[in-house]
């Protein structure tokens, strides 16, 4: 591995001195210059990196969201940091404390949500903590006593306000909820969201970090209708049940839904163990259980690979993209449907493409008409991405191909980046340098 850049002992070295840099005290920017504030599934993978370095600083990272949910049960995409400037939506754009009820008063937040990652952080805290003294084990297990509710309202949340039907798929208003601002997957829900005439204006903070190469960022146009999906939500006071009649953009997320059912059993898990109510143990493993039956419903009958439901359009979304894959992150599809999906991911539609530079999943497939190499989330291949497929095969029984993704992700990185995401077929960092997830998904896989 070392002749591809650093050896895995000064990567390691580097990642946690990058985690350190972006520490801001409670919290860890995204990236110090794109995104300097918290991000919400940013956070949680932040934490898995920050556990092997320190149990204590992991758990206040997740402290620090886990106090801006609101009243509801939401974890906010983002969380600001005070005194940061250059991010744009801010908090006067947003206007959260003004305008939504259950909005914290003390701290800015935004007016959406991200995927729930964070049950699988904290069942790293608690690998960690296993591994030291008494003082340290007592930290992660008052961690889960302090934060046991709240962890079950942000699950309770997305079960209820975002799957009103109960069909066992999360609906999101917004394709940054999705964590894929950009994807394919999006195109024809954002088509049909036309910005009014009274968008207010506004100036665009992200082209200033990308090098002068605006082709890796969403369009103009796209923002437009980013913001303006803002502008409804504010309209409709962030409110759950007005939301989901007078959103332009009503989607049913199928990845955001498979790690769901994921959350919910590893939480469900750790309940049992640290000898939390049965009543909410049980409603995890139910919720488990529907949304992975939900993102099965949602699976093409022949190679298993899953679509997105545009609630709007009334019609299902069929892209080759990452989101493909969702089943294999929860399980539950037939055994030769599971075994053709696992063929689409590592044959030459994603991973084994033979261009690729390394053997790992781009964010939308090289043979698509969608595919652009070195735009966002419409083709090139993100580490946490990896780190997040590697997980979920190792939690379900594939070592083998978990350790293959280890690997071939760890290639990729070495060359001490740091990067948001990488070209797929040169291996050239892209977007933001000094990403946090990165860094961490580096600490856990050389842990």
């Amino acid at each position: 591995m070392a002749r591809y850049g650093f050896t895995p002992t000064q990567l390691s070295a580097r990642a946690a001195y990058l985690l350190r840099g972006n520490d801001l005290g409670t919290m860890t920017s995204a990236a110090p210059k794109l995104y300097p504030h918290m991000w919400s599934w940013d956070a949680a993978f932040v934490t898995v990196g920050l556990a092997p370095l320190s149990v204590e600083r992991a758990v206040t990272e997740m402290d620090t969201l886990l106090s801006a949910q609101w009243s509801n049960g939401m974890i906010p995409h983002i969380v600001f940091a005070n005194g940061r400037d250059g991010y744009f939506p801010g908090p006067a754009r947003w206007e959260c404390r003004q305008l939504a009820r259950c909005a914290p008063q003390d701290r800015d937040t935004s007016g959406i949500t991200q995927p729930p990652v964070h049950a699988i952080a904290v069942a790293r805290i608690l690998d960690h903590a296993r591994r030291h003294g008494r003082t340290t084990r007592g930290v992660a297990n008052e961690f889960i006593d302090r934060r046991w509710g709240d962890l079950v309202r942000w699950h309770r949340w997305l079960a209820t306000a975002r799957d009103p039907h109960g069909r066992g798929r999360v609906t999101i208003y917004h394709g940054w909820e999705s964590g894929m601002d950009n994807s394919p997957r999006w195109d024809s829900a954002y088509a049909n969201v036309v910005p009014g005439a009274d968008l207010p204006p506004y100036i665009r903070a992200d082209l200033d970090h990308v090098g002068g190469d605006v082709s890796m960022r969403p369009s103009n146009l796209e923002y437009d209708r980013y913001i303006w999906l803002v502008e409804q939500m504010k309209r409709a006071n962030y409110d759950d049940e007005t939301l989901s009649g007078t959103m332009d953009f009503a989607v049913e997320d199928v990845f955001v839904s498979a790690i769901l059912a994921v959350a919910c059993e590893v939480l469900a898990s750790i309940g049992e163990d640290h000898a939390k109510p049965l009543s909410d143990v049980r409603e995890l493993r139910g919720w488990a259980e529907r949304f992975r039956s939900g993102v099965v419903a949602a699976t093409n009958e022949r190679n298993g690979a899953a679509r997105d439901f545009d609630v709007r359009a009334k019609s299902w979304i069929n892209t080759e993209t990452i989101a493909c894959f969702a089943p294999l992150l929860c399980g539950g599809l037939p055994r030769e449907r599971e075994r053709a999906l696992l063929r689409l991911f590592e044959g030459p539609h994603f991973c084994g493409h033979p261009d690729l530079r390394f053997a790992v999943p781009p964010s939308t497939s090289p043979i698509s008409p969608d595919f652009r190499a070195r735009e966002y989330w419409r083709g090139p291949v993100w580490p946490v991405m990896t780190w997040l497929f590697s997980w979920a095969f190792a939690h379900r029984g594939w070592p083998e191909k978990s350790a293959r993704l280890r690997t071939e992700g760890l290639r990729q990185v070495t060359d001490g980046n740091f990067a948001e995401y990488y070209e797929p077929f040169t291996g050239e960092p892209l977007g933001s340098m000094q990403q946090s997830w990165t860094a961490a998904s580096v600490l856990d896989w050389l842990d």
